[in-house]
């Protein structure tokens, strides 16, 4: 999901993106609101030869994400919670302690979610609102994501690891279902990092929820432990979806699979049907 979004903290903008589970920071809006510095590029370079051991674990604590900006989507350093405290430890600013405190809350308000997952379906949704997706669209598009987060953990439980193993098993699934593979499929869409999912139409998530939750029952009755029958489930869990597929279409007498994304007008158009 693209959770890209802007908070405010004393008046000015900070950009942010979902990425790992958590918040990450533009790391030059936080040094703006804290100095005021007219070169941020210059002051934290600075910053780093003033902290020696803050550069060393730079490449630690600093990842380059995707930003939208007013130029469109660009690469900027950005931090997680962790590593913005760890920045401004560094920044003189009497301006660092209530940011401290904004970004206690930030984390507090994560803690939340985590207890009450209602909380993140509930920001998703309005992410979605905002960027112009119908209801309909937008429950087919959260329903999946709790059967994803359902699968994932069988995984876990299971032997697959998060990253890697999850992306092998996933393209397993996609393939079946599909006849491509997730970086084949945004390709055949004409995307680049966006989140694939972001772009379905409503049938394409509703084979895609098909493929995964069939995977998730055939692993459990399986009791599948390992990379080597997970992958097996992945691809049967995929067929089962695959074979509905073909069926549909030939019914439908067109292909579910559609290069149509909603980089396009095509949801834009559903919001102003909805006026």
């Amino acid at each position: 999901m693209d959770n890209d979004a802007l908070v405010v903290f004393e008046g000015k903008n900070i950009r942010r993106t979902w990425f790992n589970e958590e918040w990450w920071f533009v790391i030059e809006d936080i040094i703006q609101v804290l100095t005021d510095s007219n070169d941020i590029k210059q002051y934290i370079n600075k910053l780093r030869q003033r902290d020696e051991i803050l550069s060393e674990g730079w490449v630690q604590i600093v990842h380059t994400l995707l930003i939208e900006t007013s130029g469109g989507k660009q690469l900027m350093n950005c931090a997680n919670t962790k590593g913005i405290f760890r920045i401004i430890q560094s920044i003189p600013s009497k301006k660092a302690e209530p940011f401290k405190q904004w970004l206690s809350q930030v984390g507090y308000e994560r803690v939340q979610e985590i207890e009450n997952p209602e909380l993140v379906q509930k920001r998703m949704r309005e992410l979605y609102r905002q960027k112009g997706y119908s209801e309909d669209w937008i429950e087919k598009r959260i329903r999946g994501i709790i059967i994803r987060d359902e699968l994932t953990d069988e995984w876990s439980k299971r032997g697959a690891k998060k990253g890697v193993d999850f992306s092998i098993l996933t393209a397993e699934i996609s393939k079946a279902a599909f006849g491509m593979t997730p970086s084949e499929y945004k390709e055949f869409k004409g995307l680049g990092k966006e989140n694939l999912r972001d772009h379905m139409n409503d049938l394409e998530l509703i084979f895609s929820m098909l493929g995964e939750r069939v995977t998730t029952e055939i692993t459990k009755v399986k009791d599948s432990v390992g990379m080597p029958e997970l992958k097996t489930d992945a691809k049967s869990g995929g067929e089962v979806a695959g074979n509905a597929r073909i069926d549909a279409e030939k019914r439908i007498g067109k292909p579910i699979t559609s290069k149509e994304n909603y980089k396009l007008v095509e949801e834009k158009r559903k919001r102003l049907e909805q006026k």
